[in-house]
Order: structure tokens, then C-alpha cells, then sequence
């Protein structure tokens, strides 16, 4: 199991640095073409579509749909109802299940729930 994850300020890169024994790959804006070939779960800051939107491009390449598990949104609470609203959109849009909402980089009750859900797929 790996993690692919996209970062703009860097606070999803630290909550994916948590997790040093796992695999991760990095969506860049760049070229977020990349084809994972084995499942994975998506984590996901909370931005407008038009920003994360190379997170759609890198969804719709390859088998990445069907690879991704699950997806972990990061987010701010200040924001309420549009908290974590960006994993929420790309579950609906592709039919993946949200497993994890967390706050900025994450705290010990966040990296406990990713661990649960590494060991599950792990399985």
C-alpha cells in the first residue's frame, strides 16, 4: 500500500512524513501523470478545483481509479461546512470513500487512524 498526495503549503507532505516506512508519491502540477501500480490512498488538502485540479488528472490516469482505496482530507475547521470539501468532491466524482478528515498536519488520533487503515489494506 502507498500513499499519493498533494501538497501547496506543505502541510500535507508533513502528515504523509509521518508515515516514513510507507511509499508515497507526490502529485506535482507539473506532471501529475503518474501511473501507480499498486493500490494506494489518496491524500488531499482543501483548495479550490481549479487548483487541485492535477489531482483529477492524476485520478483519471492509468488504473489510479480503480487502485485508490480511499482518500484522507486535510483541512482547516475554521472553514465549517467547507471543511475538507475537496475529498469530499473527488469521492463523489469518482466514487472513492472519504476514510480520514484531519486538521493542518495532522494530530496522534490522525496517524492512528491511517495506520488502522494501512494495516487493513495491508491484509
Amino acid at each position: 500500500m502507498m500513499l499519493a498526495y498533494f501538497t501547496l503549503t506543505g502541510q500535507t507532505r508533513k502528515f504523509v512524513n509521518k508515515f516514513p516506512e510507507v511509499e508515497s508519491v507526490e502529485i506535482q502540477p507539473a506532471n501529475p501523470f503518474i501511473e501507480m501500480e499498486e493500490p494506494f490512498i489518496l491524500v488531499v488538502p482543501t483548495y479550490e478545483a481549479e487548483i487541485t485540479e492535477p489531482v483529477n488528472d492524476f485520478l483519471e490516469t492509468g488504473q489510479n481509479i480503480a487502485l485508490c482505496r480511499g482518500i484522507f482530507g486535510g483541512g482547516n475547521r475554521n472553514f465549517a461546512q467547507l471543511f475538507c470539501f475537496t475529498a469530499d468532491d473527488l469521492s463523489e466524482e469518482y466514487n472513492i470513500p472519504v476514510l480520514h478528515r484531519f486538521e493542518f498536519q495532522g494530530s496522534e488520533n490522525d496517524v492512528a487512524k491511517m495506520e488502522e487503515e494501512l494495516k487493513q489494506y495491508a491484509q
